[in-house]
């Protein structure tokens, strides 16, 4: 059986490759199993939609919502304004401010897209002015969209928590260490890297005038900044679900919107509805046809047959793990982050498990994988999104991508794999 779930992964990596529409390619992968394999469809579209009736995936239309309200609200100009007060006059600080605020965007929308989609348009034409490359603008802010899959709440963990039967929570405090840390690195590599670019700088301004701008800044943006506290503190203060925490997030955001940045109206809160529907229309379809695919798999023992094969050919920690980083980074290149821990994480938590590795860092592993695909061609969903919004030519874009990869996020792939504690010291803390 294991060769006939293999070939049906094949079949859908293939169709995947050609273009085919990802619920396309899953029901083909459910066709391989069924036909070839023999295995029972019975019942299993009416688990699937059962499955899909779970209040815990209520989080992901209203994170999506408010993610998309953020972004034309005014909300993120206000955050960059912020963050640009402490750290823009600083040569190179510009790309820091791009860092910063693409993470305090993640912990509002909990979406890789949302941060291009809302720094994008203010801050490249902003950059570029300055003295950056434009690609390399974008690639630096489209690298950084992905710390709102990893700094909470995140969808992809919010997915993960409800696959695997693990506390949503701890998922969420999983990935805020790497999260940070990708952050950090990143901003380290741009005050390198712009050492090289003929930048100009702001004036600097005495400090008090520099203190009262600051606070005037701090004051103006405070309402934005309340979000992530209002979110992250109801969660973890044990006053809301991450699905409630995702509902107050909507309703703060309208009114914050509305009157205070007044940069949502009517037409835009319309338009902000219809592509959020049509966002998680797609998601919801693709979970379906994923989690059917991955319930067979599961059904038929393929995840225990699989640790018995791997473990045929070596037993060997290290090597291993580093086998299922490539193989994750793979699946993050074809498929997008829900897709491949929907599809992969039942499949590979039995292995993890005899490895010695805690569901908590698996969490950790497959979230910055998968994130990391969102940038990586063929799939890097999140940087043909950059490219279009920066105007540039997608071929430019990668290699300044593929630069910040290499020195802002591999190291902390290694890390999260050899390092148990950076994404299990704040679950503990918490008690999880």
């Amino acid at each position: 059986m294991i060769e006939i779930a293999l070939l049906a992964f094949a079949v859908l990596v293939i169709l995947l490759t050609l273009g085919v529409p990802l619920p396309y390619c899953f029901g083909a992968g459910l066709m391989v199993m069924t036909l070839v394999g023999e295995a029972t469809m019975r019942g299993m579209m009416l688990w699937g939609f059962s499955q899909l009736t779970n209040p815990v995936l209520l989080a992901i239309p209203l994170f999506v919502f408010a993610g998309t309200i953020m972004s034309v609200s005014g909300i993120a100009g206000s955050l960059l304004n912020f963050v640009n007060v402490f750290v823009g006059r600083v040569r190179g600080g510009l790309g820091v401010v791009a860092s910063i605020s693409c993470a305090i965007i993640g912990a509002i929308s909990g979406s890789g897209l949302t941060g291009v989609a809302a720094i994008g348009p203010l801050l490249i034409p902003e950059m570029e002015a300055k003295g950056y490359p434009r690609a390399y603008a974008t690639a630096l802010i489209a690298n950084s969209s992905i710390l709102g899959l990893l700094i909470p709440p995140s969808v992809t963990m919010i997915v993960y928590g409800w696959v695997t039967d693990t506390s949503i929570l701890a998922c969420f405090l999983a990935t805020l260490g790497p999260g940070l840390l990708i952050m950090f690195n990143f901003s380290i590599v741009n005050l390198v890297v712009s050492r090289k670019f003929p930048l100009i700088l702001d004036q600097k301004l005495p400090f008090d005038k520099l203190m009262r701008e600051a606070g005037k800044r701090t004051f103006n943006a405070l309402p934005a900044l309340l979000m992530p506290v209002i979110i992250l503190g109801g969660i973890y203060g044990g006053i809301m679900t991450p699905t409630e925490a995702a509902a107050v997030a909507v309703i703060y955001a309208l009114p914050v919107g509305f009157m205070i940045y007044r940069g949502l109206t009517w037409r835009t809160l319309l338009e902000s509805g219809k592509e959020s529907a049509t966002a998680v229309g797609s998601i919801l379809i693709m979970i379906l046809f994923s989690l059917m695919l991955s319930q067979i798999y599961v059904l038929e023992g393929i995840p225990q047959a699989l640790v018995d094969s791997i473990f045929a050919i070596t037993e060997n920690k290290v090597v291993l793990l580093i086998l299922i980083n490539l193989f994750l980074f793979g699946i993050g290149m074809v498929v997008n982050d829900i897709t491949a821990i929907i599809l992969t994480a039942p499949l590979l938590l039995p292995l993890m498990s005899a490895l010695g590795v805690s569901p908590i860092q698996f969490a950790a592993i497959m979230g910055v994988n998968t994130a990391m695909g969102g940038v990586t061609p063929p799939y890097a969903s999140i940087l043909y999104l950059g490219a279009r919004i920066g105007k540039v030519k997608f071929t430019e874009v990668v290699k300044p991508a593929m630069m910040l990869i290499l020195f802002g996020y591999i190291p902390v792939v290694v890390l999260v794999s050899v390092w148990p504690d950076l994404s299990e010291f704040l679950p503990g803390l918490f008690g999880y």
